[in-house]
């Protein structure tokens, strides 16, 4: 389901028909340099004015206006932190998709190493892009309402794992208007997942270890929030490429604080 290659792998694909390279970044970004025939998908785009993530149908239409379809097999890169590049994963993966390729490195390493770049966009022709949504990989508010109150009953049927920073997660930033955690959630911070050698992803030793810390197992069914579903994404894509049962709220901590529902504040581990 996914495929993570290196960066000389990509560039050897650049003008294949087989393959479609994707910038998840801003179009400003993509602008400052992208390589040849990369087309830009910016990730902050696919929400809609309430700032939400478009629905199933409307994100098909979304990457079909934006030049992917259904024949050529997706190659994602980012910059920075993979963020961007691990959004537009899951919602690729949510609406079917099984044959995701991604850069291991970023960017910046590209372009340190000598690689080409081009600042011109490249203008793709819309396609038809058919969706074949997998709903387990999304997680609704009223769905985690109820994963919080199985949980306060004792069973626990998924763990929801809060990729913010451990001063978002406890309560401790006042920029927040509930700050707080959803109940019952573990905090794992997302820049943990990261790797520290300019790579997407930490060693998958480490990803388990951060996990294991906060009692979250290979047999747990998780689901990953953090404020907007930016940041949670990173986390999503670490236990996917682990092979783990992992579904995202996109809705994340902003819808369910300003829905009302419970918070919790409270020290991390």
């Amino acid at each position: 389901m996914l495929t993570f290659v290196s960066a000389d792998w990509v560039e050897q694909h650049l003008d294949s028909p087989d393959f479609v390279v994707l910038d998840p970044r801003s179009s400003i970004r993509y602008m400052t340099g992208h390589p040849r025939n990369a087309i830009n998908v910016s990730v902050a785009r696919a929400r809609d004015p309430n700032g939400r993530i478009f629905s199933a149908e409307d994100l098909a239409r979304w990457l079909g206006a934006c030049g992917v379809d259904d024949r050529r097999t997706p190659v994602i890169y980012d910059n920075s932190d993979g963020r961007h590049a691990a959004l537009l994963a899951w919602i690729l993966m949510y609406l079917g998709r099984t044959d995701l390729h991604l850069m291991n490195s970023f960017w910046e390493r590209w372009v340190a190493d000598g690689r080409e770049a081009f600042y011109r966009p490249v203008n793709a022709a819309p396609q038809s892009f058919m969706a074949h949504v997998r709903p387990e990989l999304r997680r609704t508010m009223n769905e985690v309402r109820e994963d919080v109150q199985d949980g306060a009953r004792g069973h626990v049927n998924r763990k929801l794992v809060d990729l913010r920073s451990s001063e978002e997660f406890a309560g401790k930033l006042d920029s927040d208007p509930r700050p707080g955690h959803i109940p019952g959630a573990v905090n794992i911070v997302w820049r943990e997942l990261a790797a520290k050698d300019g790579n997407l992803l930490a060693p998958l030793e480490h990803i388990e270890q951060l996990f294991a810390a906060q009692g979250v197992g290979p047999q747990d069914r998780v689901v990953a929030y953090c404020k907007t579903g930016l940041r949670a994404a990173l986390g999503f894509l670490a236990l996917a490429q682990m092979g783990r049962e992992v579904a995202l709220y996109d809705g994340s901590f902003a819808e369910w604080a300003q829905s009302g529902l419970p918070v919790e504040r409270a020290s991390t581990k």
